[in-house]
């Protein structure tokens, strides 16, 4: 493996940690208040910052260390985490993905910006917080009056006042010295490797309490000999400090594996803080300065005394340190005697080890490149094709139907199934990467803008097609922008309609009938159609007397040049945004649908399939073609009945359905491949719901059977066809199309069947 793909798995890993900052900082501006989150955070800007110094990506490590600094204060409790100091993180962390991204691709980032953000964050590291972000001020104590001086006698005598209160305060006992430990530190060459800098563990070890510290160049070789990239210095260092031994292991947390650590507490001294015994004559011995046993019993009792108040106190220590702490001072418990084993901390002990335990039995995962899967994905389609072929064959030389072979490919295409469905599986992904990227457009459209946004996003975790996910970003940016700028109104406007100065975004992504339908809903003023429509009648849109529905009025917006900004600004106003949003939702087979409702807000749905590759289907017949209908969108077939067919209007049929009256459409006649409407009676009706226009029932002249097919793209390969979404290979070599059922539902309301009007509905 050469750096060159060393650095791109380093690119890989930061793409992963970036996501776990991100989500972290949310969830810190949520409320949480979770030491693990914060522990989480600082995580991945630590290990950006490590894996940038291998690489000498000093602009990256610079920032990421300044960023880290500030985190650590979080995570030490000397900085609370407020609104306005996330704020100035979650720019950070934009700032560290711009940096990041530039070093993988080369680009530049806005300097200035991230000189402001550094001297942002260093004035949060020296305690400087923003003023929004300030605790309340303490309650000012009431000025207390003036005592005046007592009134001094005639011989020169001035009482003084003074309480017996004092006395008491007097007998309490003085405050404990702070242990002391002697801590060995001993850097690795990997230490420096991986961008560590001994000289900050040190200066972050100082923060403990009172420190001196003794630098050994014992060995440092000779300048012949010396190596740049070896390690030859180790310190040894004597800390004061009420902090214990976990706090110093926590500085050193992310560089244990990197360094040799030795942590001992001074007995002698920390025992010398314990409370004062009565003086006693204690008889001398200079064998004890060389830890000889000829010590009087008198002396061994008392030292057992103090040692046993001392593991008093350093389990009072331990206990209260964090969980993740609680393991070694169950291993100290271990070594003590069992009767002074606490059962608190036996049982935080054993909840620690469970957890860790379960760390450790997390599932393994490898890196796979996406060529490969899509390969694998790609044979696996043409797997299927010839399974298909294959089964055809047998069931047309096969007459009984019983036969060993018949029964060797039903096998077969269960297994099929089965191994297109895990490699699908490979490919799905969690929608959350592309939810987590729209933080930070609301964000920055809500600096922009002046206005208060919150964005809520519900069901991260939804899985769909990595294809689909690369091409969800394009859409979805544009659509957040458009909520801000033009749904959302300014705080004073929401104020004065009785609304919070906050506007809420909500992003939500679930599965419906094998599709994922993301809804982006807002609670601002509305679509305001008016406007909508007189601006439409400025471009020449549409007619000035033309009578449209709401409906149509909204879908307005996506044509292209279709703006209602009242000025050109870095947002808006070119009327290009929603009309990327259609042609990318078309592109993926989908479709959207807007409902607004005036001065309450208003909800953008779009529908896609899970996948671009394989779809189960129904396949039919209409005027001697085949076809396939997307067996998600058919609710059920049935096969009319003379007295359930009625006429409506010159060419209009209704069908009759459970006291219920449907629309009936000609398949063959919506695509031309006859002239006049076939008899429905003669036929079979499968009745199918799209998103937004209603239960129809299509006719269809026979059924051949239920089948899943590989799609393949018809505009890549052909051309767009209206009505048509896509195309795919049968069992016995010929092509079949895949009907767009939305499209021939849309033309059955009197629309006309062209592309722009198509928006496929594949899967």
């Amino acid at each position: 493996m050469d750096m060159n793909e060393i650095k791109e798995i380093f690119f890989q890993e930061c793409e992963e940690q970036l996501a776990e900052l991100e989500s972290g900082l949310l969830k810190l501006n949520d409320g949480d208040r979770d030491p693990e989150t914060v522990n989480a955070v600082f995580r991945a800007v630590h290990s950006i910052k490590g894996g940038a110094g291998a690489f000498g990506l000093d602009d990256l490590v610079s920032f990421a260390h300044v960023f880290e600094t500030t985190l650590d204060c979080v995570r030490s409790n000397r900085l609370d985490p407020g609104p306005e100091v996330l704020k100035v993180m979650l720019k950070s962390a934009d700032v560290l993905a711009d940096l990041t991204n530039a070093a993988r691709d080369g680009g530049s980032v806005d300097e200035a910006r991230s000189r402001q953000l550094i001297k942002e964050l260093e004035a949060l590291a020296n305690g400087e917080v923003p003023q929004a972000s300030a605790a309340p001020a303490e309650p000012v104590a009431k000025p207390v009056a003036a005592v005046a001086p007592p009134p001094v006698n005639d011989e020169g005598f001035q009482p003084v006042a003074f309480s017996f209160d004092d006395f008491d305060a007097a007998e309490e006992p003085p405050l404990m010295e702070k242990p002391t430990y002697e801590i060995v530190f001993k850097p690795k060459s990997d230490l420096y490797a991986k961008g560590n800098e001994a000289t900050l563990l040190l200066r972050d070890l100082s923060r403990l309490g009172e420190m001196s510290i003794h630098c050994d160049m014992g060995a440092l070789p000779t300048l012949d000999r010396l190596s740049p990239e070896s390690a030859y210095f180790f310190w040894k260092i004597s800390l004061k400090t009420d902090k214990g031994e976990d706090a110093i292991r926590t500085v050193f947390e992310f560089a244990e594996w990197d360094c040799d650590l030795e942590i001992s507490l001074v007995e002698d001294e920390a025992t010398q803080s314990g409370e004062e015994l009565p003086m006693q004559p204690v008889p001398f011995d200079l064998s004890i300065l060389d830890d000889e046993p000829a010590v009087s019993v008198g002396v061994v009792e008392e030292e057992e005394q103090l040692a046993s108040q001392q593991q008093d106190r350093d389990a009072a220590v331990s206990a209260a340190g964090t969980a993740s702490n609680v393991l070694q001072m169950a291993q100290s418990a271990a070594r003590a005697p069992a009767e002074k084993a606490a059962p608190a901390a036996s049982a935080a002990a054993q909840s620690a080890a469970a957890q860790q335990a379960a760390a450790s039995a997390a599932t393994p995962t490898i890196r796979v490149d996406l060529d490969r899967v899509d390969r694998l994905i790609n044979l696996v389609g043409e797997l299927v094709i010839n399974q298909a072929m294959l089964s055809q064959s047998v069931v047309e030389n096969d007459t009984n139907g019983t036969s060993s072979i018949n029964m060797g490919l039903e096998e077969l295409q269960q297994l099929t199934r089965e191994i297109q469905d895990s490699v699908m599986a490979i490919r799905a992904q969690p929608v959350k990467p592309v939810f987590q990227r729209m933080s930070r457009i609301v964000r920055e459209i809500a600096d922009m803008t002046g206005k208060s946004v919150r964005l809520i996003t519900e069901g991260e975790n939804t899985e769909v097609d990595k294809t689909v996910i690369d091409k969800l970003a394009e859409p979805l940016t544009h659509m957040i922008r458009n909520a801000v700028d033009h749904g959302l109104e300014t705080p004073e406007k929401r104020l004065a309609a009785g609304k919070s100065a906050e506007g809420t975004v909500r992003l939500t992504a679930k599965h419906r009938s094998g599709r994922i339908v993301i809804e982006l809903a807002d609670d601002g003023a509305g679509i305001n159609r008016e406007k909508v429509r007189q601006k439409a009648i400025d471009n020449d849109l549409i007619a000035a007397d033309a009578n449209l529905s709401d409906e149509e009025i909204d879908n307005l917006i996506f044509h292209a040049g279709f703006s209602t900004a009242d000025k050109i600004s870095d947002i808006s106003g070119r009327g290009v945004g929603m009309d990327v949003v259609k042609r990318s939702i078309q592109a993926l087979g989908g479709r959207i649908n807007i409902s607004s409702k005036p001065g309450h807000g208003s909800v953008f749905t779009m529908s896609l399939p899970l996948t671009l590759a394989v779809l189960d289907g129904m396949v039919v017949t209409v005027a001697n073609q085949t076809l396939v209908v997307p067996l998600t969108a058919i609710v059920e077939t049935l096969q009319p009945e003379a007295a359930a067919i009625h006429s409506f209007g010159s060419n209009q049929r209704l069908i009759s359905i459970r006291n219920s009256f449907c629309p009936l459409v000609d398949v063959g006649r919506i695509l031309n491949f006859r002239a006049i409407q076939a008899n429905p009676v003669e036929g079979v009706a499968l009745l199918v719901e799209s998103e937004g226009g209603g239960q129809r029932a299509l006719m269809v002249d026979a059924i051949q059977g239920q089948r899943q097919v590989v799609i393949k793209s018809l505009e890549a390969n052909y051309t767009h066809v209206p009505g048509i979404a896509a195309a795919t290979i049968l069992g016995d070599g010929r092509v079949a199309l895949i009907l767009d059922v939305d499209a021939i539902v849309a033309a059955s309301r009197g629309h006309s069947l062209k592309p722009e009007m198509s928006l496929a509905a594949v899967g």
